[in-house]
């Protein structure tokens, strides 16, 4: 008999409807989910919660555990003891003795083994085989984090020449390198091993990622910074204006914060500013440039 009490696991009660067992599974899978909880037994939790489910979500298995504490029921318990298959010799013994049909009947139902005194057993049952687990690296868009998003993915699945075409949900705020799990999507067995997708970004025109902060660099003009502006700055979420201060160097870093990327812990968003000369393409820039030249004092390579 299992010494587990899925219903304690889950918090519901034992005449729990399957509406709500599905409603508070959802909740503590969102809480224990690995990829998003910071607990540090979050995957164990999130096992046990998982194999809790699927017990009492399927009428069968429930009523088995219900009835015998197991979700494969119990010939020997519970409801007393259940005859063989009709045309079988078990009334009169037939061809074997009573000890030889009731081994037989057991390793075959069972997969298991008793040992004991004359009137005791014990039964060893066999963990069901799970499948390996499997990493693939896929690359979505930097948006796709920032924002949420679904995507279908073409994704080659190692040890198998084929393509599997997956629907994936791709959370709000995760960061590079994170993995995404798919539940059963893994390799085969008596229970499927887990598909785990770890995430790369695709090279974005402006941004950079730093875990959950943005980099952005922003060129503006010598007379912006000379003289200071107001900037149009882009971010992940859109444009915010700010002020910049006269006489700023190249090469500050402006913050933007919860500017990043979004979660529990919101990133900020980091503006290094470069200042981008003009060509003196023309006479009258060149003039300027000159003029410039005369009446400046400004040397960059002072104390070198």
């Amino acid at each position: 008999m299992s010494k587990k009490d899925y219903y304690k696991t889950l918090g519901v009660k034992r005449d729990a409807s399957e509406a709500e067992i599905k409603k508070q599974y959802r909740k503590l899978a969102r809480k224990y989910h690995p990829d998003v909880s910071k607990l540090k037994n979050s995957e164990e939790k999130f096992k046990e919660v998982s194999e809790a489910y699927d017990i009492l979500k399927d009428k069968e298995k429930r009523a088995n555990f219900d009835q015998f504490g197991s979700a494969e029921g119990n010939p020997f318990q519970g409801g007393g003891f259940r005859p063989p298959p009709e045309g079988s010799n078990f009334g009169g013994f037939g061809q074997g003795s009573f000890n030889d049909i009731f081994d037989n009947m057991f390793h075959n139902s069972q997969g298991g083994q008793f040992t004991g005194g004359e009137d005791t057993f014990t039964r060893q049952q066999r963990r069901p085989q799970k499948g390996q687990d499997q990493t693939v690296t896929i690359t979505v868009d930097l948006d796709d984090s920032y924002h949420g998003a679904e995507r279908s993915l073409n994704v080659h699945i190692p040890g198998t020449k084929g393509i599997k075409k997956l629907k994936v949900k791709i959370p709000k705020g995760i960061k590079e390198g994170q993995k995404i799990r798919l539940s059963g999507q893994g390799g085969p067995g008596q229970i499927k091993g887990d598909l785990f997708l770890e995430v790369k970004f695709n090279r974005h025109k402006h941004f950079t990622a730093e875990g959950k902060d943005i980099n952005l660099i922003l060129p503006i003009t010598p007379w912006e910074a000379a003289l200071g502006t107001k900037l149009s700055i882009p971010t992940l979420g859109g444009t915010v204006e700010m002020k910049l201060s006269a006489n700023t160097k190249g090469g500050k870093k402006l913050r933007l914060k919860g500017r990043g990327l979004p979660g529990k812990e919101v990133g900020d968003q980091y503006v290094i500013l470069q200042i981008m000369t003009p060509e003196a393409d023309t006479d009258e820039l060149k003039k300027l440039y000159e003029k410039m030249q005369q009446l400046s004092q400004f040397n960059p390579r002072a104390g070198y």
